[in-house]
């Protein structure tokens, strides 16, 4: 937590890469959400179908002198490349990177039994003689700097190497064309396998496997059995998602499609193709209707790019061989649950790393789900459990208000709740509004009209700011609707973030149960906060199992920002500013999956304001009641992730943040000291509607 400089060399690279891709798919895609749904059809086929299409992949490999194999495990894998090498007396590999060689760690396993294997990958070569593992799967030396790779340089070649980075690749490439040439056996992995041709595609930016796998005689292919795909037609489009994914590249630089081996100067003699193919936990993984999803991942690294958590410790500490939010599901089912459970807990729960996924797998309930699985064993963290009580204790409260507000103010309670609860004693928590929003509008006249909104209210604008819930449903009521206040709980995110998924269920259900009937009738059901709205439109009908309730809810729900977007758009409302100030608009992470806060952008540019975004393209790092624990896995950690934004902010010449988030306004604030304001508190609003 320390090592600034570190951070901040780990960051600029994520964010460097996060800002290409931006750029490629606004440049070559005019539909990027259309592709990512073709990427995901293509691997839902393939993973649906995989042992017919192994079956025709190896048939049509064979037709072309290829030996193919089926390794049950990570071991059996490993025994079968030794076999070769023996076979062929070989002493020297050389081996192209591939996250399915450290899975089955099969380097360790040869050089074990005195063979030499030496990593022609750059970043992997930097790893290797670091004696390290890959920190990231697309960059697994990206946290190494110019001078920590001169000096391991400088060890192999016995001399005094400079940072300059031209200096060091022309060493790399003296060194290893050698080893290129001497080489007995090439190892590669595959990108992408292709049924219907018996083809392996291998794409690198260094064109490594080719100088690899090209003069030996032999050439050993390790892959993953989820790689295989039907047709030339579908590895295409995985061509394209992955370097557009990982690196923000166009194509990847070198991309080689292997149908059987190749001649060398004309001569055929003793050159050999053997491709292993690894099961190693994958069929059973595809046995869960849940864990299946992650067979579709391709391996592009995006979900580390833009997870805040990893880019801030890292991948030796955020996970075990497969690193980030796809390490902990795959970690789970290939090296078990005890290793995922080491890093599950730098999981925020935020949901970017399903955003920004090409095959839009579910990551966030799949790490929730490993979370569960985690809990039922080994019991919930006693802070958990307090902060998954938030509801219960604010009801209280709101008996009480001006004794709970005392309470939370008190410095020695505030100790107290740090050293016994693990509640932070630094961070704000929100004081209780001397009523709450349903005690407000019991028995309060208004209009009934034929259109109906229902609103989801959950616990920030029940209990603490439920004066802004008063402020929209006056302003929706005078736009021609009856607002409602169904019965309902809060949103249960929390329960889904710790792991709790029975607990979870249970609010989900009720809430459905309860607000279903306004859907059916054709209402909008309008949530305020960004968690709520994002928990009934996508984590409802995952908990329900995609129930036709929870489906017609999902559908019916729109955040309240959007829904006055629509309203002013409509002519139905007018809008005015409060006052001059310039805003930054802040985007918080459940909103990236609603509407990236550009109807809360708009209602501010509509009222007048100088408003504009300002964001890393990651979390806060508040992340809920993630922030609110005391410790490196909760407020220090929270306040690391959020250094570059709250950079951002001070820099930006705003006077005011607006987000709609309720915990993000905690955060911001106190880190900046920027006022923080919902986009409702910030305009007025005037009407077309005579009453």
């Amino acid at each position: 937590m320390e090592k600034r400089e570190w951070r901040g060399y780990l960051r600029e690279a994520l964010e460097r890469t996060l800002e290409a891709r931006k750029t490629t798919i606004e440049t070559m895609f005019p539909d990027w959400e259309g592709f990512r749904d073709t990427v995901r059809q293509t691997r839902q086929h393939a993973v649906e179908n995989l042992e017919e299409l192994f079956k025709t992949f190896k048939q049509n490999c064979e037709k072309r002198g290829v030996k193919v194999y089926l390794a049950e495990n990570g071991e059996e894998a490993c025994r079968i490349v030794y076999q070769i090498a023996a076979e062929k007396n070989a002493k020297l590999l050389t081996k192209s990177k591939s996250m399915t060689m450290e899975e089955i760690e099969l380097t360790p396993f040869l050089e074990s039994r005195g063979l030499k294997v030496v990593e022609t990958d750059l970043g992997e070569f930097i790893i290797q003689l670091s004696g390290e593992k890959p920190f990231h799967m697309v960059y697994p030396a990206v946290h190494k700097t110019r001078r920590e790779v001169a000096e391991l340089f400088s060890a192999v070649a016995g001399r005094s190497l400079s940072d300059d980075l031209n200096e060091l690749v022309s060493f790399v490439r003296e060194h290893l064309r050698e080893v290129f040439l001497s080489a007995e056996i090439g190892l590669t992995g595959a990108n992408i396998a292709i049924a219907e041709t018996g083809t392996v595609v291998v794409e690198t930016n260094e064109g490594n496997d080719r100088l690899g796998s090209v003069p030996p005689k032999t050439h050993i292919v390790v892959m993953g059995m989820e790689k295989i795909v039907e047709s030339v037609e579908d590895a295409l489009r995985l061509v394209v998602a992955h370097p557009v994914s990982s690196t923000g590249q166009p194509l990847t630089t070198y991309v080689s499609f292997i149908s059987g081996r190749n001649p060398m100067a004309g001569v055929f003699d003793g050159r050999e193709l053997h491709v292993v193919v690894v099961d190693n936990g994958r069929t059973q993984m595809r046995a869960d209707s849940l864990f299946k999803e992650a067979l579709y991942c391709i391996r592009c690294g995006a979900c580390m790019n833009i997870c805040p958590t990893y880019s801030t410790v890292g991948g030796y500490v955020f996970g075990h061989i497969y690193t980030g939010p796809i390490g902990i599901p795959w970690t789970a089912y290939v090296h078990g649950l005890d290793k995922a459970a080491q890093f599950t807990e730098l999981c925020v729960s935020c949901g970017l790393c399903k955003e920004i996924c090409p095959a839009e797998i579910d990551m966030p309930m799949m790490i929730a789900k490993v979370k569960h699985r985690v809990v039922k064993e080994a019991g919930q963290l006693g802070v958990n459990n307090l902060l998954e009580s938030y509801e219960s204790i604010y009801k209280l409260g709101s008996r009480f208000p001006k004794l709970f507000n005392l309470i939370l103010r008190n410095k020695p309670v505030r100790y107290l709740m740090e050293k016994l609860a693990g509640i932070d004693s630094r961070r704000q928590l929100p004081p209780i509004a001397d009523k709450s929003l349903t005690a407000i509008i019991r028995g309060r006249k208004s209009e009934i009209n034929e259109q109906v909104v229902a609103l989801f209210a959950d616990f920030y604008y029940q209990f603490v700011r439920p004066d802004l819930g008063l402020k929209l449903i006056e302003a929706v009521e005078e736009c021609g609707f009856s607002v409602l206040l169904p019965s309902q709980r809060s949103s249960g995110y929390p329960y889904v973030a710790y792991g709790d998924l029975d607990k979870a269920r249970e609010i989900a259900d009720y809430n459905v149960e309860s607000l279903h009937k306004f859907a059916e009738e054709g209402s909008v059901i309008v949530s305020i906060e960004p968690t709520a709205t994002y928990s009934l439109k996508y984590v409802y009908p995952f908990l329900l199992n995609k129930s036709e309730k929870a489906k017609k809810v999902s559908a019916s729900a729109v955040s309240a920002t959007e829904f006055l977007c629509r309203l002013v758009e409509e002519g139905r409302l007018k809008i005015e500013r409060t006052d001059k100030t310039k805003i930054a608009v802040h985007i918080p992470c459940h909103e990236r999956a609603l509407d990236s806060s550009k109807s809360a952008h708009k209602l501010l540019t509509a009222a007048g304001y100088d408003s504009f975004f300002v964001e890393t393209g990651t979390c806060c790092g508040m992340a809920g009641s993630f922030g609110m624990k005391h410790g490196v896995l909760g407020y220090e950690l929270s306040n690391v992730v959020g250094e570059s934004l709250f950079d951002k902010l001070r820099r930006s010449g705003c006077e005011m943040v607006a987000t709609t988030s309720s915990v993000c306004r905690i955060h911001i604030e106190e880190a900046t000291g920027l006022p923080v304001r919902h986009p409702l508190e910030l305009i007025t609003f005037t009407f077309q509607r005579k009453r």
